[in-house]
């Protein structure tokens, strides 16, 4: 099944408005360089000072400038390939065009929510509303009956039920742990710095964590939304591992301090995600074709 022209136009309109943000967040530069503050609640933070995100923290802005390399290099082309597929009528292609649509809507809700206010503001808030909008009409729009036969191909769903409830367990632990301790001291969370409230932490409890463990459970149901549902999350892992590794090492070049279990931990953790995130697509993939 094919979805009507207009989503496919406005799909690419996307990918050429997500390229010029990501384009322009990575490559200009304004003269500058990283400088120390002490914000109002008297902790010191330091500021990155250049550049697009010049009044991000280091941290933040090294981050967003790792975001920006694999939305450009590897998001924009991903969904230009995923709206070729789908208007040829191709399941896995509708599916893939869920799923990239879900890391847009990830990443630019992150940066609307949670960017300091920059002057691409307003194009952040266009293209959360354009992937928001956009991945709901193709999510809605993928023919549910079709994926029935899916359970009886072989495929390894309960393999993938079983990676999707103990991924969002997982996300739920590291995540919920840090903002429960220091909500009993009375304390700020880690690296808060100059921010107002944690928005990752935020997007990653409230939506991909129970977003993960329904799709889990819809798939031990053999439920074909339970597919629907955990394929824009195997996008998003998938496209996690290039994110989170370049941006530790953009952290680091920018001269963030971490330790070796900082630096090896996470980007382990997330490649072991991303091998298991790729091999379930390639199975499901696979089953479709």
């Amino acid at each position: 099944m094919t979805l009507p022209l207009a989503i496919y136009v406005l799909a690419v309109l996307i990918a050429a408005l997500a390229g010029a943000a990501s384009g322009m967040g990575l490559f200009w530069k304004s003269p500058g360089q990283s400088y120390e503050v002490v914000t109002h609640r008297g902790v010191t933070a330091q500021i990155f000072g250049r550049g697009l995100y010049r009044d991000d923290t280091v941290l933040i802005g090294a981050g967003f400038r790792a975001q920006d390399s694999v939305t450009l290099f590897l998001g924009c082309p991903l969904l230009l390939v995923a709206i070729l597929l789908s208007a040829g009528g191709s399941m896995a292609g509708h599916l893939l065009l869920v799923g990239v649509l879900g890391y847009f809507l990830y990443v630019y809700a992150s940066m609307a929510f949670g960017a300091f206010y920059n002057r691409l503001f307003l194009l952040y808030v266009a293209l959360t509303s354009l992937s928001l909008f956009l991945f709901v009409a193709s999510f809605v729009s993928v023919d549910r009956a079709a994926l029935g036969a899916i359970f009886n191909s072989g495929a390894p769903i309960q393999p993938l039920a079983v990676f999707l409830i103990a991924s969002g367990l997982i996300t739920l632990i590291v995540w919920g742990a840090p903002l429960v301790a220091a909500l009993s001291k009375n304390a700020l969370p880690d690296r808060l710095d100059t921010y107002t409230t944690p928005v990752t932490y935020a997007l990653d409890l409230a939506v991909i964590t129970p977003s993960t463990i329904i799709a889990g459970l819809l798939l031990l149901q053999s439920d074909p939304l339970g597919i629907v549902i955990a394929f824009p999350l195997l996008v998003l892992i998938v496209l996690l591992v290039p994110l989170i590794t370049l941006a530790t090492l953009f952290q680091r070049a920018a001269g963030v301090k971490f330790t070796t279990a900082e630096m090896i931990g996470p980007v382990a953790g997330f490649v072991l995600l991303g091998v298991l995130g790729i091999v379930f697509v390639v199975a499901l993939v696979s089953a479709l074709a």
